[in-house]
């Protein structure tokens, strides 16, 4: 099966969304984790900065990105015709 234009735009930009999220949650689970240490000269609420994103910021930003992923895949389904009927 031949994928059309529009197929391949709608996954391009699922792609890209996706890529984009994954780096977003690459960087908030690893790359703040490794640099904690340097991190803990900030506050936050009086909360050394490594340990307020272990603690909280980073399930935010996971609930952040989960809600960004939906309401744009959303829309895209509907741009491109392929959302789901309502019930």
């Amino acid at each position: 099966m031949q994928l059309s234009v529009k197929h391949l735009e709608y996954w391009q930009k699922n792609l890209r969304v996706t890529g984009i999220l994954l780096f977003i949650w690459f960087f908030v689970t690893f790359v703040l984790g490794y640099f904690a240490r340097e991190l803990a000269s900030i506050t936050i609420l009086g909360f050394p900065f490594s340990f307020y994103m272990a603690a909280q910021g980073s399930l935010i930003i996971y609930v952040l990105i989960i809600f960004i992923y939906a309401r744009y895949m959303n829309r895209l389904d509907v741009e491109y015709g392929v959302e789901e009927e309502e019930e």
